[in-house]
């Protein structure tokens, strides 16, 4: 299982603003930058930031591989930064499924990338779903054992904020 697979990726994506799409019409997730309608999330990029996107489902995990072990919908990267993403397009009940494909995602990740996972210096998860209003919170608690647990820090969001490159700058001890 390679989440780095080149066959699973587009871009890199330098624009401002772009959306991760979902639909019955493709395969997998993907990335679109002219049909605002579509996006599930919306990518923001003030300092465009050259972004590779990696689809997840149906791509680094094919339908029929791992069954049973849910997964998020895709993956951005640049150096210092892995995003996961999980795509929602309902209006009730689905943050717990949500949550639940971003952690096994997460373990996935821990088990085939360690070492990879390292080059890394922020890592976050984000539901998002375009249907949901007002989003909860995702409180304190649950964040910090999040945090701990997989080294990955959680929001629920409709904007996937991407942070400059200076926000990124490596450890210095």
């Amino acid at each position: 299982m390679n989440f780095f697979e080149a066959a699973c990726q587009s871009g890199p994506f330098e624009l401002e603003t772009f959306g991760l799409c979902d639909d019955a019409s493709s395969s997998c997730a993907y990335v679109d930058t002219s049909t605002p309608a579509k996006w599930i999330a919306t990518v923001s990029n003030p300092n465009q930031r050259a972004l590779t996107f990696t689809a997840v489902d149906k791509c680094v995990l094919r339908d029929g591989e791992a069954v049973e072990t849910p997964r998020c919908d895709g993956m951005l990267t640049a150096p210092g930064v892995l995003y996961l993403v999980e795509l929602k397009d309902q209006r009730a009940h689905w943050l717990p499924h949500a949550m639940a494909q971003l952690e096994s995602t997460i373990k996935l990740l821990h088990t085939h990338h360690a070492v990879d996972l390292k080059s890394f210096r922020h890592k976050k998860a984000f539901a998002c779903n375009r249907r949901n209003g007002a989003f909860r919170r995702i409180d304190q608690e649950t964040q910090l054992r999040f945090f701990r647990l997989y080294g990955f820090r959680i929001d629920v969001q409709s904007t996937v904020l991407v942070l400059p490159a200076r926000a990124i700058a490596p450890d210095v001890r």
